[in-house]
């Protein structure tokens, strides 16, 4: 009889593990089940669907349940597990449109639930749907252009707040930003974040810093009508909380399985969850080791959940995979401009105790005459001692972003800035100058290495 391989959760993770799984046995029995009634499916494009980028939300989704059946791997949505018994290798399964429940058993499990938007502590906050899934948003959308809605409050100033809040400039809306922080973009250092406020600013959003949100109101119909906040009552006919995402642990947590600081299960290099036998888990419900921070984090990003859900689905199949880590790599679009980050920050530094220096540039994204050519900061973080490369931050206009990935491959080949201050880049003049600021950068931090060692001799 064939082996049966059960994967929890239907989204990044879960499917490519079930999907490499499928690849490499033919023979075994492979069911996913998923709480939503979307397999594969990008969130990070939802701030495109709700600004009206394009229409048909179905564009959203990588791959249907019905291409995973034709494939061979039994996808049952809308069916969410409640309960792991790991000693009898049992599910129960609530079966949202039958209203019942089913017990489903294993041979071999992959846990990969996700995360899930971390809702306010405020009055109010309950009746407000966070634009986090499909569904949620093909409703926000539909709310949007049913009524005549004039004004918006977006609480969180993250990556998703800002693009949300972008988005429903786009529409017309008039929209302010309420942060309780005292800066936009937590994972960028304050001077970087300083740019990407400006941009924010200058298309009309108003962005309220260290302020927090006592309540948010709603009419007779559970509308919202206003958000009251330490800096006074703002008018609201749409209200959009993105004050995070947390790892979905809950079940596992309750079958034995560990979990770490932060609530993210603990897993090896082999995603294995330990002590417990043909059990993996993956994607943004787990810890992943920082190469550079050197202690494990829940860094919940699509491109390591797609490598992770890989490795645990080839691991489960008989292979011998090992996730390397990550270095938080990120990027986006935020307004005029891109924005990215890789490895260590100043503030992270300081957070683990790392001594180091730090050295920003201003430059341009082409050759100064060349049409579209615009401005660009590149920050770069270095060890002390060493001038080792620990990290990079970059704000500009088209064409900035993507230098990250030269920094994060840097950081991850353990270069110094001296050796990346010499590096062979591509140079023409629709693309940077001379000198990409990159290498630019890298001068500069390089020499503030060597200040610092002279001061220490």
């Amino acid at each position: 009889m064939a082996e049966r391989l059960v994967v929890v959760g239907g989204d990044a993770a879960g499917m490519s593990a079930a999907s490499v799984a499928r690849r490499r046995d033919p023979d075994l029995e492979i069911v996913a089940f998923e709480r939503g009634p979307y397999t594969s499916y990008s969130a990070c494009g939802i701030p495109y669907y709700v600004s009206g980028l394009f229409d048909d939300s179905d564009r959203l989704i990588s791959r249907s349940p019905d291409e995973f059946r034709d494939s061979g791997i039994d996808v049952y949505t809308r069916c969410e597990v409640t309960g792991i018994d790991l000693a009898a290798r049992t599910l129960e399964v609530w079966d949202t449109d039958r209203r019942r429940s089913r017990v489903e058993g294993f041979d071999k499990l992959v846990y990969a639930t996700g995360a899930e938007a971390v809702t306010g502590d405020f009055p109010g906050a309950e009746l407000t749907e966070p634009v986090r899934t499909i569904d949620a948003a093909e409703r926000f959308r539909s709310a949007l252009e049913r009524e005549h809605a004039h004004t918006a409050v977006i609480i969180g100033a993250g990556y998703i707040g800002i693009e949300m809040a972008e988005a429903l400039v786009q529409r017309g809306l008039d929209v302010t930003i309420v942060e309780a922080r005292d800066q936009v973009m937590a994972t960028i250092d304050p001077d970087v974040a300083a740019h990407v406020q400006d941009a924010a600013e200058s298309l009309g959003i108003r962005v309220m810093l260290s302020t927090t949100v006592d309540a948010v109101l709603h009419d007779d119909q559970d509308r919202p009508c206003a958000v009251h906040t330490s800096g006074g009552e703002l008018q609201a006919d749409h209200v959009v909380i993105s004050v995070g995402v947390k790892p979905v642990t809950a079940v596992a947590a309750a079958a034995g399985l560990e979990l770490g600081e932060r609530g993210a299960l603990k897993v090896d290099d082999h995603q294995r969850c330990p002590g417990f036998e043909g059990v993996w888990a993956a994607g943004d419900c787990v810890e992943s080791w920082h190469r550079i921070l050197e202690r494990p984090l829940n860094v919940q990003l699509g491109t390591h959940a797609n490598k992770q859900g890989r490795i645990a689905g080839t691991n489960a199949t008989g292979g011998d995979l090992a996730f390397p880590g990550v270095i938080g790599t990120a990027v986006s679009k935020l307004c005029r401009y891109e924005v990215a980050r890789t490895g260590m920050s100043e503030k992270e530094a300081e957070w683990v105790g790392r001594e180091v220096v730090v050295a920003t540039v201003k430059d341009r994204t082409r050759a100064g005459y060349y049409p579209g050519s615009g401005p660009i900061w590149v920050k770069l973080t270095a060890e002390r001692s060493s001038g080792r490369l620990l990290g990079g931050q970059i704000v500009g206009v088209e064409g900035a972003a993507k230098r990250i990935d030269v920094l994060a491959t840097a950081i991850w080949a353990g270069m110094t800035v001296d050796e990346l201050e010499l590096l062979d880049l591509s140079y023409a003049p629709p693309f940077s100058g001379v000198y990409d600021p990159v290498l630019t950068a890298a001068r500069r931090t390089a020499k503030a290495v060597k200040q610092a060692a002279k001061a220490a001799a």
